[in-house]
């Protein structure tokens, strides 16, 4: 019998629901329970894909094409279960979805109604996507008393009928904010968002406090008092210098036991040596190194979410503190590549649009004549091709027809037309809705005997996710390869660019794919590990 956890949040957002889920996962997890993760988005857009990443920071891409919130990727890096296109919904998803059956007839003409129509469907979706698992684990996005979430909140409620409220359990996460002036850590608005809680008929059987400063044990009773929630499952949660660190904060805490004894589970104790290694590891580096992300979306670092946790993934595994410089695109276009002279590597991530691009291909020939370690992610890969083209291949004013659709050597191109894992031939162009239009999900790459690819992963065919529209245009692969670029990786069908490698460079390789998609803490990357190994080789050359 499925046991369900449904996590909440109160007071303001970004208290870290998405964090706190996964952390009890991992928990769980460690406890030999089968464990999958559920986020309820009240947009209403029908997924993450065309959102602004100012907005709504990065996109997540699951292995079978999804677009979807960042907190998946939290959830994937915290357990071994993968998420999928089950794991996100979203209110434009529920409603088209609700609206697609009432053109159909199958509602046999009634009048459709958030209760039951909406309400039934959003409770369908959470039990489609949970399965057989031991635990059901769904967190509802946005912040108690929100008007957008209000759906979401009456079919968790009605869910905990439905299954029996012996099998479910309700988490609240809630803001505990200290004021300075006062001198002392303020209950009420967690009793408020509790009391908005309960006026819609959920009652939280255990309360997950965050604050930058302790909380007391009378302070953690007078919650209890006012909440009706058990004492010990009034839980502080501090901020910690790591998201790593959480899983045993929260098991110190015994969080976990209390689920269990809650949801009456007889499991062994959590065996959490992996997750004692990572935070070990974390804190004992032997050497810092510093690494330069260019980009454009520098005002919101969580729109490269994933790119920074796979980095910090390499530094555990390699015992690197690594330091991130978060450079503008735009500033090395205005000012120089200065601002790279004392990093040990660059790395271009992936991006949509014109602005910053001769600020990424600055920053690729900076890289590529002065030997810094190198590792361009999808659009990263495609200005290193660019900038090879003018620079060595002599191909004057080389760029993507996604910038300039009138180059005179578009070495980057729209493909109109691919084959898929299944067989099946997808097409594309200019004029395709921008939604669910991309090259999208897990797909298979074939390396290169021989590369550095090839070496890094130890095996000739490899798996990775992509989210992009345009791909290297193989009327130049001939040239470029005798300019000297190794194309390292080819999709299945060996059509398709996915890898490239400068043979005459100590460490520079370029992917179609995103790698950080499918880095974890306890895991790595390949590529990060490697790339985080070769800036440790250069800043030990620098320093002589």
């Amino acid at each position: 019998m499925t046991r369900f956890i449904f996590i909440t949040g109160g007071v303001v957002s970004s208290l870290g629901k998405g964090i706190a889920a996964s952390s009890l996962a991992a928990i769980l997890e460690a406890r030999n329970l089968k464990v999958t993760l559920v986020k309820l988005d009240p947009y209403i857009n029908v997924d993450a894909g065309t959102m602004n990443p100012f907005q709504h920071g990065e996109v997540f891409v699951t292995d079978d094409g999804a677009e979807t919130d960042l907190d998946l990727g939290h959830y994937e890096r915290f357990v071994r279960t993968k998420m999928t296109k089950s794991n996100n919904f979203t209110t434009g998803r529920i409603y088209a979805e609700v609206i697609r059956k009432e053109r159909y007839g199958d509602y046999l003409g009634a009048t459709v109604q958030v209760i039951p129509h909406i309400t039934d469907e959003i409770k369908r979706s959470v039990l489609t996507a949970v399965g057989d698992a031991d635990i059901g684990m769904i967190e509802i996005g946005g912040t108690v008393g929100d008007i957008e979430s209000l759906p979401f909140l009456e079919a968790i409620r009605q869910l905990g009928g439905d299954v029996g409220r012996e099998n479910t359990l309700y988490i609240h996460l809630t803001l505990v904010p200290y004021i300075s002036t006062a001198g002392e850590v303020k209950t009420k608005p967690t009793q408020h968002s509790v009391k908005e809680l309960r006026s819609i008929g959920i009652q939280p059987d255990v309360l997950l406090c965050r604050s930058n400063h302790p909380i007391s044990e009378s302070d953690r009773r007078k919650i209890a008092l006012f909440t009706d929630v058990d004492m010990q499952a009034v839980i502080p949660l501090s901020d910690v210098e790591s998201i790593y660190q959480i899983p045993l904060l929260l098991a110190h805490e015994k969080l976990d036991q209390i689920v269990c004894e809650k949801l009456k589970l007889e499991t062994p104790a959590p065996n959490l040596s992996e997750w004692e290694t990572v935070v070990d590891r974390l804190k004992t580096p032997s050497m810092k190194v510093k690494i330069a992300m260019v980009g454009k979306y520098m005002n919101l670092t969580d729109a490269y979410k994933s790119l920074t946790e796979a980095l910090i993934h390499a530094g555990i595994t390699t015992r690197t503190q690594v330091e991130i410089h978060y450079i503008d695109a735009e500033d090395i276009i205005k000012q120089s590549t200065d601002c790279l002279n004392e990093v040990d590597g660059i790395l271009v991530p992936g991006g949509f649009g014109k602005r910053g691009i001769e600020g990424k291909i600055q920053a690729v020939r900076f890289a590529r004549e002065n030997n810094v370690p190198y590792l361009g992610i999808c659009l990263g890969m495609q200005v290193a091709v660019i900038e090879f083209a003018r620079s060595v291949a002599g191909l004057e004013n080389a760029h993507s027809t996604e910038f300039n659709s009138k180059t005179a050597h578009p070495v980057i191109a729209l493909i109109t037309e691919w084959l898929t894992e299944s067989g099946t031939i997808e097409q594309r162009d200019h004029q395709s809705e921008k939604g669910g239009s991309m090259r999208l999900g897990g797909q298979a790459c074939h390396l290169m005997k021989g590369s550095k690819t090839h070496e890094l992963y130890g095996k000739e065919v490899i798996r990775e996710r992509h989210r992009h529209r345009y791909e290297f245009n193989n009327q130049y692969m001939s040239m470029l390869r005798q300019a000297g670029l190794i194309f390292s990786g080819m999709s299945a069908d060996g059509n398709l660019v996915e890898v490239i490698e400068n043979p005459h460079h100590p460490w520079f390789i370029g992917c179609q794919f995103h790698p950080e998609f499918t880095s974890t803490p306890r895991d790595g990357h390949p590529l990060f590990t490697g790339f985080v190994r070769a800036t440790r080789r250069y800043s030990k050359t620098k320093q002589g």
